[in-house]
């Protein structure tokens, strides 16, 4: 390895490891301002309203044809093998642990935290966060906290409602479709999925909004430059979203599986 290489890769890794280390600064900052008042309710119901608005048709849009494609696919197999009663619990425990915590997750940092990044990184390019901080105005409980506890909200209600959608949507594909009996089709439902798989699910869910919109919230404050930059962490935001989500959804369902003894 050439010296120019070497040192091309050695700043590499700390810029990554300078970045890391902010990212960790935000969080802490974030669960510090969490204590602070006034807390700033009206920016959090906006951003509610605002995250909910962006993320609410994308995730039906998503939730309808993975619910098709997960109980199709079960449905095959359990008639194939005589026990197409089964159907109502294969649905249940694809749409509360599979597929609502997966469109979550797509959503969130492709739709949420990307909306996030490209607010903040306006504010940031126009200077309006280094204002903030001139008038003694603390950016982190000013914007970034009201979006971190909005994006984790709107995100565990959405999992309900991906989870509603996929039960409902699997109901009408399984009786009118595929010919399963409604009755077998309800009382399976329940048979492997229970409260603690819907919790686990609603926490995954609150986890994956609380994470998307921290890494939205550092790549927005983080921008240099002008609209190009806003651009990049935007895009940004989406990769390391996808990687921090998906990772931590790996660890909480084998944390999970580990729990229910599965």
């Amino acid at each position: 390895m050439s010296v120019s290489t070497s040192r091309a890769v050695t700043s590499a890794a700390r810029g990554a490891v300078s970045s890391l280390g902010e990212f960790y600064a935000l969080t802490l900052d974030t669960a510090r301002a969490v204590a602070k008042r006034p807390f700033q309710w009206r920016e959090f119901v906006d951003q509610s309203w605002f995250i909910a608005r962006v993320s609410l048709l994308p995730t039906i849009l998503m939730s309808v044809p993975f619910t098709v494609l997960v109980v199709f696919t079960l449905n095959s197999l359990l008639i194939e093998i005589g026990a197409s009663d089964l159907s109502g619990a294969g649905a249940g425990l694809g749409a509360v642990t599979q597929i609502g915590p997966l469109v979550t997750v797509l959503v969130v940092a492709g739709a949420a935290a990307t909306a996030i990044a490209a607010d903040l990184g306006s504010r940031t390019i126009r200077e309006e966060v280094d204002a903030m901080e001139v008038l003694g105005i603390d950016p982190v409980h000013r914007l970034v906290l009201p979006r971190v506890l909005a994006c984790t909200l709107v995100a565990a209600l959405l999992n309900g409602a991906v989870c509603t959608i996929g039960l409902v949507g699997g109901f009408f594909f399984s009786v009118y479709l595929q010919d399963v009996t409604p009755g077998a089709y309800a009382a399976g439902v329940t048979l492997l999925v229970g409260l603690p798989e819907l919790l686990l699910s609603e926490v995954k869910a609150a986890l994956f909004g609380l994470l998307a919109a921290l890494v939205a919230c550092y790549r927005g404050l983080s921008v240099r430059g002008g609209p190009k930059s806003v651009g990049e962490a935007v895009n940004e935001t989406v990769v390391f979203s996808f990687v921090a989500l998906f990772l931590a959804n790996l660890v909480l369902t084998s944390v999970g599986l580990a729990v229910s003894g599965r």
